[in-house]
């Protein structure tokens, strides 16, 4: 199944419906993993090998605002910026745009406001792609489930799927072969103490993209069959925590779930590493700090920036320990 016929089996004769309003404007926020998604079953509907849990960052994201427009060509803005559609980014979007009308019709102009880095392992793409995802239902007036809307955004970035929501989500990896069974759900439990920290050691775009990286992972490393096994574990341990809200449980098994995603990226060929020496130095400084008593934790994705697991009781010496770390409750932003 192509990515058309994905939009065509849950849009019917809604699709290439000309819009309903002029523009319209949504927010999506991005989000972290803490059981991570590393390894596709179906490169083309980005269907994962396993199911995931993150959480989301409140506001921390993209807003997009989609206009109607009567230019020759799409016009897109990224933080006031124009956007070169010849670059990967711009491609991306543009083909993800083109899945909902026809023949290139009609052409819109598209301003994103992002506050966090792009390509930098933030989970940019995800926040992207379902503020689009909720934009385009809201322009064409759909009046979509929220599940439909999580497939959707799946079809331009994996983890966009968990975006639509704020909170703990899970993404569902599914059976079928059309992904119609592979999106994500909230999760009701709330955690008003849990706090994320970001601490950001680079904000340059990466050498590799994630779904290069993911590939090649899958392909080459010897340790990649060990990975759905290690998730599936990971995941249980991962909710059961939530659910009793036991924060070493969690900050454990986020921790280990991570390394362990970021080993089998070493052992692939040629290897792939996402860590700088300051990543390395701030790991060091984490666990040392474990060892002296602080309950803190950390998980990484496809970048060199760390996410800090922490609660609420220790935000003000996390903050004098991680100089300009940025501290989120999630729950209550």
């Amino acid at each position: 199944m192509k990515k058309y016929e994905a939009v065509r089996a849950i849009l019917g004769n809604k699709l290439y419906v000309p819009p309903k309003y002029a523009s319209a404007k949504a927010y999506a926020p991005t989000n972290i993993a803490l059981c991570k998604y590393w390894g596709k079953r179906n490169q083309e509907l980005n269907l994962p090998m396993t199911s995931s849990l993150s959480i989301s960052l409140g506001s921390k994201g993209a807003t997009t605002e989609l206009m109607v427009s009567t230019h020759a060509h799409d016009l897109v803005f990224l933080n006031n910026h124009p956007v070169d559609l010849t670059t990967s980014f711009g491609r991306r979007l543009i083909e993800f745009l083109d899945l909902f009308r026809a023949h290139g019709m009609p052409r819109f102009i598209v301003n994103i406001e992002s506050n966090i880095p792009i390509a930098a392992g933030l989970a940019s793409s995800a926040c992207g792609f379902a503020a689009l995802a909720i934009v385009l239902d809201q322009l064409f007036d759909w009046e979509l489930p929220e599940y439909q809307l999580s497939i959707l955004a799946r079809l331009g970035s994996g983890s966009a799927s968990r975006s639509i929501w704020q909170g703990f989500v899970e993404w569902h990896a599914g059976f079928r072969a059309d992904g119609m069974d592979s999106f994500a759900e909230p999760i009701s439990e709330s955690w008003p103490e849990l706090c994320i920290g970001l601490l950001i050691v680079s904000e340059k775009e990466k050498m590799i993209s994630s779904r290069d990286a993911m590939q090649r992972t899958v392909t080459t490393s010897p340790l990649y069959s060990a990975w759905p096994s290690k998730v599936s574990r990971d995941l249980s341990l991962v909710k059961q925590a939530i659910s009793v809200q036991d924060f070493s449980l969690l900050g454990r098994t986020a921790e280990s779930n991570a390394m362990t995603m970021h080993a089998t990226m070493l052992s692939a060929w040629p290897t792939i590493s996402y860590m700088l020496p300051e990543t390395l130095l701030a790991m060091q400084k984490i666990w040392q700090l474990r060892r002296d008593g602080l309950s803190l934790y950390f998980t990484q994705d496809a970048g060199p920036n760390l996410k800090l697991l922490f609660l609420k009781q220790d935000a003000d010496i996390i903050s004098q320990e991680f100089a300009g770390v940025d501290v989120l409750q999630p729950f209550l932003e």
